[in-house]
């Protein structure tokens, strides 16, 4: 297993670009399952969750030309869907979570498909309802193996259909696009996912052939086509990967700037680093974080705690919040950290504390975090990776903390996040990987 030393401490400087976003690339990975027409995508991150659903796909039939490792064609004119049904497909699937998002296009094209028990980020349920009770309204129905852990859903035609999501999950409204496309009949979504990377989705689908009207809304109408054609496509920097550079750049008073940011398709990630008294200049799609000795965590008008949580799009990206706690932590002001969505996300702030931060964990979804202001730097200490978002949190911890820091299990890490490591050694981290 795989650890970072990290010896904190050292101002960095630089620039950097962030990779192609990881939550579109696994819908539109997925996705070229619709064609058997010659599919290209580019900007693709060369990460292990990406990477695994790619080998996937290789594993079904699904013809590969690996152009460079950001780029890929890919043909599914041969698909083995034999192969869900194998103990191959459920170990291997079983590994990702993203792997639910190939139901979709697998029910719209070959009239069946097999999820395994997801895997991903142990940060609490994460349940497939949304995506099984689209699927039914479009005429599959389902049925669940307990002793091998994979639900199989079955359509001999999917039939367009009204339906009220019961929340406005990202990848169930990707699944239950991907599926409409292909079914008989006008689709509406209402309710629907509206953030960037499904937006993607759908410009990329429409350019495929499909009628997809809504984008951009909660509000979606598709109408259902016999085929789809292939296409190219270029994926979005990822907002994630901004997000905790911008705080990464906070915590370490380090000069970075973040080039080609795709600033007009990040919502509220700016205003909420704002709002933690981050200074920062937006020069085209770029961002420039300047050296900042000290940051001010603002209140709200009647002097109240600032209270900052997650949203669906366009509010604040639930995948930010730990990189936000752990920026607060060395701010000046307290803050109110609320994770609504997931009740373990915050689980690791444990491990802060043990740095030095004063953090109270007022239950499972809130946390309060007292800056210290610099007053009293982190410092470094022994620890694991827990998931993908609070192992790079504990990361930019490392690198701001006096001292030698390890962390443990950051294949958690990489699996979000492109040679990160090396990325940072750029700009003036000491980090090495130890095998």
């Amino acid at each position: 297993m795989a650890s970072f030393i990290v010896n904190g401490g050292n101002r960095l400087k630089g620039i950097i670009a962030p990779q192609g976003a990881k939550n579109e690339a696994l819908q539109i990975i997925s996705a070229v399952l619709l064609s058997s027409d010659p599919i290209t995508i580019e900007n693709i991150p060369d990460i292990i969750d990406v990477n695994l659903l790619i080998e996937l796909l290789g594993d079904m039939g699904v013809k590969i030309n690996r152009i460079d490792r950001n780029t890929c064609e890919f043909i599914a004119d041969n698909v083995d869907t034999d192969y869900f049904t194998t103990e191959a497909f459920r170990k291997k699937g079983g590994k990702l979570r993203g792997s639910v998002m190939l139901a979709g296009p697998l029910l719209a094209r070959f009239k069946k498909a097999y999820i395994p028990k997801p895997g991903g980020d142990k940060i609490g349920r994460r349940r497939l309802d949304t995506h099984i009770l689209g699927f039914e309204k479009l005429g599959a129905t389902f049925s669940y193996n307990d002793d091998l852990h994979f639900f199989k859903l079955e359509a001999p035609q999917l039939h367009g259909a009204y339906m009220l999501l019961d929340e406005p999950s990202v990848t169930g409204t990707a699944n239950i696009v991907m599926a409409a496309v292909l079914a008989e009949g006008i689709t509406t979504i209402y309710n629907a996912a509206c953030e960037p990377y499904l937006q993607q989705l759908c410009r990329m689908l429409n350019r495929m052939g499909a009628k997809i009207t809504g984008v951009g809304s909660n509000l979606l109408v598709i109408e259902g086509v016999e085929k789809l054609h292939g296409t190219n496509h270029k994926m979005l920097p990822d907002m994630i990967e901004v997000g905790s550079f911008i705080g990464l750049a906070a915590m370490t008073q380090s000069e970075i700037t973040i080039q080609g940011a795709g600033v007009e398709h990040l919502g509220m990630i700016p205003d909420k680093f704002a709002q933690m008294g981050i200074q920062f200049q937006i020069n085209g799609d770029d961002i420039f974080i300047p050296e900042q000795e000290t940051y001010e965590v603002a209140t709200f008008l009647d002097g109240g705690i600032l209270s900052i949580y997650d949203h669906p799009w366009p509010g604040f990206t639930p995948d930010l919040i730990s990189i936000m706690l752990v920026v607060a932590t060395q701010a000046k002001g307290s803050v109110l950290i609320h994770q609504k969505m997931f009740e373990s996300r915050l689980f690791f702030v444990d491990k802060l504390i043990d740095m030095g931060a004063q953090i109270i964990l007022c239950d499972p979804h809130r946390a309060t975090v007292i800056g210290l202001g610099r007053s009293h730097p982190l410092r470094g200490i022994t620890m694991s990776s827990p998931d993908i978002r609070a192992g790079q949190a504990l990361l930019i911890a490392a690198l701001s903390a006096e001292g030698k820091s390890t962390i443990q299990n950051i294949e958690q890490i990489d699996r979000g996040y492109q040679h990160i490591d090396t990325r940072l050694r750029s700009l003036g981290a000491d980090i090495v990987r130890s095998e």
